[in-house]
């Protein structure tokens, strides 16, 4: 699988600043409000019911009420296990093993909340990248998928979540008419 930003590195800073310029003002703030959270999380070392409801209803709203069937205590044990455990494959798989957590919304928590670097799995940012999107991520496809946008990131001096706003918002102004081979 070869990987290929479809834009300039440059231009990360502007398509990154068109995302935000561009969000509706309550999306921003549910948005912000995750990203505000991220030091009280690492501190009490997991997620609580409330937290992991919040961010599935941000990354797949869909799905969002099916994590209010996980317990607090198993929501807070699988959480605790993905933020301690060094392989970057178990993280997400660990996640997974939470009721409305599939790997995008995995991605999510690692993205907002691990101390580590990960990119969001997303429809949008995969196909900035010059990826398609796959029901379930592969062992391979998702470490690789790490390391690009890491060495992508610490190249143009960005946050994933800025790299992650420019892949997203990219792809976005593209329609399916438009968008560039």
């Amino acid at each position: 699988m070869k990987m290929k930003l479809r834009f300039s590195e440059s231009e990360i800073g502007y398509y990154a600043n068109r995302y935000t310029e561009r969000q509706k003002e309550k999306d921003q703030m549910k948005e912000q409000y995750l990203v505000d959270l991220k030091s009280k999380v690492q501190k009490r070392g997991h997620l609580t019911k409330e937290d992991l409801h919040d961010i599935a209803r941000w990354k797949s709203p869909r799905r969002a009420n099916l994590t209010l069937e996980n317990t607090d205590d198993f929501i807070k044990d699988i959480t605790k296990s993905a933020f301690t455990v060094t392989d970057d494959w178990t993280k997400l798989l660990i996640l997974t093993l939470l009721q409305g957590v599939k790997e995008p919304t995995a991605s999510a928590i690692l993205h907002l909340f691990d101390n580590g670097q990960y990119p969001l799995l997303d429809i949008h940012a995969l196909w900035s990248v010059g990826l398609e999107w796959r029901t379930r991520a592969s062992y391979p496809f998702w470490l690789e998928y790490i390391e690009f946008c890491r060495e992508i990131a610490n190249r143009s001096g960005v946050s994933m979540r800025e790299l992650d706003r420019a892949l997203w918002k990219f792809s976005s102004d593209y329609s399916k008419t438009k968008r560039p081979r």
